[in-house]
């Protein structure tokens, strides 16, 4: 039980530092550019 315990913060802890790391190196700056792009590209016709 005590084992489990650890593991699940070990684990908690872990992804908080995941996230921090992500937020701070610009991961989340730009979401709503990759969903609009697909949007605004040229439409290639099939000949």
């Amino acid at each position: 039980m005590y084992l489990m315990i650890f593991l699940s913060l070990l684990m908690a802890i872990g992804f908080l530092l995941a996230f921090i790391w992500f937020v701070r190196s610009g991961q989340q700056d730009d979401l709503i550019t990759p969903g609009m792009r697909i949007l605004n590209e040229d439409k290639k016709t099939i000949n």
